[in-house]
């Protein structure tokens, strides 16, 4: 998921595109959450791929109990949502067109990465566009909805997030850290020769950034520039005292990967300085479990309210014909989030899919 003030590789350019703990469980084929001795059990086995054809998956789970889940559609044309008062209920649960790209005009192609967050009472849903007449002149939107039920009053377009620089920009997430609200995207910087880096900055709104940009990472290590140069699709989770910053790297195919970042939580975020980058992919494609291009994440509780839980697109396959971003099968998949002895995330391996999945999945027809 270029244009942008320096000529970038054509997008082709950018994309989009179950351990546990110290000592606990293995991974379990077609099983992402399994009891551990002494403690509640979270669910049942979650059964993979969760949702299919759904990739960037992002996972709310709000006040109100219930689960509410949005992707990227295969025909980048729409924003879906669904809800459901159990992870695995979100496999079956109705899902409702809340936004359809427009005909012309700015928001009318590459409609990517959708997620939804509740802010201050209201609804929002952070998303990628680009304009009928240049498709990868893609930005980030925003919608926004004042009714308690997302999926009733209206959507209201509320405009761009606009940055410094007005380049390649796509997978916005916000997060609040010690009483701030961040933001975190991926955005080509004029003058680098990679296709985006992960930058943060303060919103004085859900809308509007304030202050400076800074950026945490750009592609550097091997495994971040397979096929194209990207850091991209950031989500965030803090636990024991430290902040945690996923991202994902290079290509949307088998090469696809997260990557992370460390910062204490004590620390000032808007210091780069701050962050310690892992020198190695903490999440990647395993032929074992079958899985494979495993990446843009985000993190949602269990129904416990305790076990965190990692959300995930990944396909069943390595082999891809022509441009991974024309391939639809890349399916929501969810799995236990574990914990080391130090504190660090235990990301596993991405658990395989149950026994009675097929290896390749049609096009959805919508």
């Amino acid at each position: 998921m270029s244009r942008s003030d320096v000529p970038l590789p054509s997008r082709r350019t950018v994309l989009m595109s179950a351990t546990l703990a110290t000592g606990a469980l293995a991974a379990v084929p077609g099983a992402a959450l399994a009891a551990v001795p002494g403690r509640p059990t979270a669910a049942a086995p979650y059964t993979n791929p969760l949702v299919r054809n759904r990739a960037d998956p992002h996972i709310h789970r709000h006040t109100d109990g219930r689960y509410y889940f949005t992707a990227t559609a295969p025909e980048y044309d729409r924003i879906v949502l669904r809800r459901a008062r159990t992870l695995r209920g979100l496999a079956g649960a109705e899902e409702s067109v809340i936004w359809r790209r427009h005909t012309s005009g700015d928001m009318a192609a590459h409609i990517w990465a959708p997620e939804i967050h509740h802010i201050d009472g209201r609804w929002y849903v952070y998303f990628a566009a680009a304009p009928a007449d240049d498709v990868w002149k893609i930005r980030m939107w925003v919608l926004e909805n004042p009714s308690k039920d997302p999926f009733r009053g209206t959507w209201t377009e509320k405009g761009r997030i606009v940055t410094a620089w007005d380049t390649f920009s796509l997978d916005a997430t916000t997060f609040v850290h010690r009483g701030s609200r961040y933001p975190a995207w991926a955005q080509h910087e004029p003058g680098t020769d990679n296709n985006t880096a992960i930058f943060l900055s303060r919103m004085a709104d859900p809308v509007t950034l304030t202050g400076p940009q800074v950026r945490l990472t750009t592609p550097e290590y091997d495994w971040e520039c397979v096929g194209f140069k990207v850091n991209e699709g950031a989500s965030v989770i803090e636990r024991n005292g430290r902040v945690f910053l996923t991202y994902s790297a290079s290509a949307t195919d088998s090469n696809y990967c997260l990557g992370l970042l460390t910062a204490d939580s004590r620390s000032d975020l808007m210091d780069p300085a701050s962050w310690t980058k892992s020198p190695r992919p903490v999440f990647t494609s395993d032929d074992t479990t079958g899985q494979y291009g495993p990446g843009h994440n985000s993190f949602t509780v269990a129904e416990d309210g305790r076990t965190d839980v990692l959300v995930y697109h990944a396909r069943p396959y390595k082999e891809i014909s022509g441009d991974p971003l024309h391939d639809p099968n890349r399916h929501t998949r969810i799995q236990r989030l574990g914990w080391k002895p130090d504190g660090t995330p235990d990301f596993g391996v991405p658990v395989a899919d149950g026994p009675a999945r097929p290896a390749a999945l049609p096009r959805e027809e919508t």
